[in-house]
């Protein structure tokens, strides 16, 4: 059962961070045709959790044709934890809106990190620059409404919240946010996927595209399965936290299973505050087994028409194997040959962050990755009105 109440707007202004951040639960009414997999029992303990990823990295095996039983439309009245940030000398019109989609393992605060006095977050870098901001929990996740694991939270239906979010924004049905002129839709990894999708789905959503840690390639994504070392979100217990964390989630919720895996999935070794590498094990998120069989299905193609930006870390383990610079075709990078899933792109860009693994935004260099997207952004003609007033900005 969904709750259907609408939160009210809450002032959540950092006096530290020096911007002005405003929390919110958007119901959202949406449907889309699930898989039903019924081939297959929902994992209930962590040796189930393991059995689920031997089964899904056998080569010899496409785990999500295997359990398919049958499709199903599913949907409901689904609320949304989202934080809408604005910038200085916000008046007037002309604003362009960045939104942003985590990925698999955090939530929206993977893009307004607290660590460090807020000196790791995008949106603190996006908000120099003129953008407004608008993360929230992807459905399943953090505080928007959770559901069950295989069978309702997969990728078509979170595809449609993203959507139907993205329509309210842009009609300006969203009470105390100002309708936008231009909305760019930014994602990390699996977010990245569902940026595609929406793209393709729904090309006149979105002005422009960010895709960050995310090629496509999914050749290495047994590598990310077999390293996490899958366990029950409500049964795993972070480094140096005695409580079960996560008694919210259900069978089918999990998480990697230690400090030493997530630094395998997200870090580059000697490019990291160890303090944030504590800070994310502790605040890790889950996926459920429903997006891991349905992220292959998304569209691999999209007749999208505005620009779009690449950035991969060097060294991401999800999308490269390790190196992003490696390939076996005629493209010059992994990260370039996404410019074949987007023939119709305005313009198109890949970039290699360096030394930096799969979580760019948690490694020393992240500013400088954030400069890279946001200048392309700009010179695409996506820059909110009062971009010129960041251009004192330090970045390293």
């Amino acid at each position: 059962m969904h709750t259907t109440t609408i939160g009210l707007w809450a002032l959540a202004a950092g006096v530290v961070s020096a911007k002005t951040c405003f929390n919110a639960t958007v119901e959202v009414d949406i449907s889309a045709r699930n898989g039903v997999f019924d081939n297959i029992k929902t994992p209930e303990t962590n040796l189930d959790a393991t059995t689920f990823a031997l089964a899904s990295t056998k080569t010899s095996v496409n785990i999500t044709e295997q359990a398919l039983s049958g499709y199903a439309t599913v949907g409901g009245l689904y609320n949304i934890s989202t934080q809408y940030c604005v910038p200085k000398n916000s008046e007037g019109s002309g604003h362009t809106f960045q939104v942003l989609t985590h990925g698999m393992g955090f939530d929206k605060s993977y893009w307004d990190l607290p660590y460090h006095n807020f000196n790791y977050s995008y949106v603190d870098y996006a908000l120099s620059r003129g953008y407004h901001t608008f993360s929230y929990d992807r459905l399943g996740i953090g505080k928007s409404t959770h559901g069950d694991a295989k069978n309702e939270i997969q990728s078509f239906l979170e595809i449609e919240a993203l959507a139907e979010l993205t329509r309210k924004l842009r009609d300006g049905s969203i009470s105390g946010i100002k309708k936008p002129s231009k909305v760019v839709h930014v994602g990390h990894s699996f977010g990245s996927a569902q940026t595609v999708a929406l793209s393709a789905m729904y090309p006149d959503l979105s002005d422009g595209l960010v895709l960050t840690g995310f090629s496509a390639s999914i050749a290495s994504m047994p590598v990310f399965i077999s390293g996490a070392n899958f366990q029950q979100a409500s049964l795993n217990h972070p480094s140096g936290c005695p409580a079960t964390p996560r008694p919210s989630y259900s069978s089918g919720y999990l998480v990697n299973s230690d400090i030493g895996t997530n630094q395998f999935l997200f870090f580059y070794p000697g490019n990291f505050d160890e303090g944030i590498l504590s800070y994310a094990e502790h605040n890790k998120q889950p996926m459920t087994v429903g997006e891991l069989m349905t992220m292959t299905g998304l569209p691999s193609s999209s007749a999208f028409t505005g620009p779009v930006y690449v950035i991969d870390g060097e060294n991401d383990i999800a999308f490269c194997g390790g190196d992003c610079s490696y390939t076996t075709d005629s493209t010059a990078s992994i990260p370039a040959g996404v410019k074949a899933v987007f023939p119709k792109a305005s313009a198109f860009a890949a970039y290699i962050h360096p030394r930096t693994g799969h979580g760019i935004n948690l490694h020393y260099n992240s500013t400088a990755a954030y400069k890279q997207i946001n200048d392309f952004l700009g010179a695409q003609g996506l820059m909110s009105i009062n971009d010129h007033e960041a251009r004192h900005h330090h970045d390293f």
